[in-house]
């Protein structure tokens, strides 16, 4: 064999050995790719249900998107916006649009914004001694949430039943200075929202949100005097700030919320007091 031939071989060994060791790494380099980095988002939501409905969202967040989520509970509901604006969490999801409002603006909070919603909450009225409104009687004690937008919005739930008239049935901050017509003369009080559900001994009626109604074992479905509707525009929301919004954990974290793993959990613990916000 001449020395020409003996090169031109060896030059084609060479290639094809390249060739199969480039061809040999590609499934290697295609799965490195596929499984994302992992990532760490700090999430406040508030003690009971809620948080056990979002330890769903937590799983299906690490097994889509490898995605660990860390949980801050709390049992204030003034505490988490200012931490979730401090930047001491990334996102809260424990709250409507009309709290998110009235309390930035309470506290002026500028830098949130809302990324995802998750699901509506009625409200309803429960009591342990009649089970219908027609059976409250003159003078009965009436307990409501005392947080400005829980308080109005159960002031209108309160009208709806024909109980009272408001000023202004559309105003979301309505306190029982608004109340201009109380034909059973109901002595309204406003007490604070984690233990209005508890004062059921203490009063005729208690409007309560279902957060810290299921704490206390109560349920829409079973215990409800009445129930606000489902279309309700007070659908609970996720909220981050405006300089992580966009960002892969806050927007998967929002993803692994809204699926039906989640509203599942939601089902066993609110039955159905809770609707899909999405």
């Amino acid at each position: 064999m001449n020395l020409k031939k003996l090169l031109t071989i060896t030059a084609m060994t060479s290639v094809f050995a390249l060739t199969a060791c480039k061809d040999e790494k590609k499934p290697e380099v295609v799965a490195a790719a596929a499984q994302p980095a992992p990532q760490t988002i700090t999430v406040g939501v508030m003690s009971g249900p809620e948080h056990q409905v979002a330890e769903i969202a937590a799983k299906v967040a690490k097994e889509k998107y490898n995605l660990n989520v860390k949980f801050v509970e709390f049992n204030d509901y003034a505490l988490p916006n200012p931490a979730v604006s401090k930047g001491d969490l990334d996102i809260n999801a424990m709250q409507h649009k009309p709290y998110l409002d009235s309390d930035t603006k309470a506290n002026n909070i500028t830098n949130l914004v809302i990324v995802g919603n998750t699901f509506v909450y009625p409200l309803a009225g429960y009591s342990k001694t009649i089970k219908n409104v027609s059976e409250l009687k003159d003078s009965a004690k009436v307990a409501v949430p005392n947080d400005p937008s829980n308080q109005g919005r159960a002031l209108i739930l309160l009208e709806k039943q024909g109980l009272i008239k408001l000023k202004d049935n559309t105003n979301l901050n309505a306190t029982p200075l608004d109340i201009v017509e109380n034909p059973k003369n109901l002595q309204i009080t406003p007490v604070d929202t984690a233990v209005a559900a508890r004062a059921l001994d203490d009063v005729d009626l208690a409007v309560v949100n279902n957060t810290y109604a299921g704490q206390v074992g109560l349920n829409t479905s079973d215990n409800g005097v009445f129930v606000e509707d489902k279309d309700s525009p007070y659908v609970n929301i996720i909220v981050a700030r405006q300089d992580n919004k966009d960002s892969a954990a806050v927007q998967n974290f929002v993803k692994a919320y809204q699926t039906e793993e989640v509203y599942q959990e939601a089902v066993k613990h609110f039955k159905d007091g809770v609707v899909k916000g999405w």
